[in-house]
């Protein structure tokens, strides 16, 4: 997901899973040049929706180990993913993340909402879980909507 990748970048450059919010900015913007600082401080708003970063006063907190989120040589994040996604979406990415194909996955999920008679984002926990794909996170949010 190039989300968590681009979220992940600034703490793995630093060798931290801490940061100052400014600093994490000025990774993305002036260091990387990957996006403008407004566009780097609406990337902190989706990430903090999605529960990759938390806001610890003026720091932001990884919700994720960094460390192990692997940075292709030659990535560049598009600028798609400062839009919020939906929890489907959210989902489908982590499953895909984890080595699902994503037709497949689409497929499944699909069938299991017919199956089970539940929401599409019901739906895509299930099959997120049977998968072994850990969306607790995700989970607590679809729950709540039920």
């Amino acid at each position: 997901m190039s989300l968590k990748t681009a979220v992940a970048a600034p703490f793995r450059q630093r060798g931290t899973d801490r940061m100052a919010e400014s600093e994490f900015v000025v990774a993305l913007s002036l260091d990387r040049n990957w996006f403008s600082p407004d566009q780097a401080k609406t990337l902190v708003d989706v990430a903090t929706s999605e529960g990759l970063l938390e806001r610890d006063d003026d720091a932001l907190v990884t919700g994720f180990d960094a460390s192990s989120t692997a940075i292709p040589d030659g990535f560049r994040p598009g600028e798609e993913i400062l839009q919020s996604r939906s929890t489907f979406e959210q989902v489908l990415d982590a499953v895909v993340e984890a080595g699902v194909e994503k037709q497949t996955a689409v497929a499944d999920i699909n069938k299991r909402q017919s199956e089970l008679g539940v929401t599409l984002d019901a739906a895509a926990v299930v099959y997120a879980r049977s998968e072994g794909v850990d969306v607790s996170g995700i989970a607590a949010e679809v729950r709540e909507g039920l």
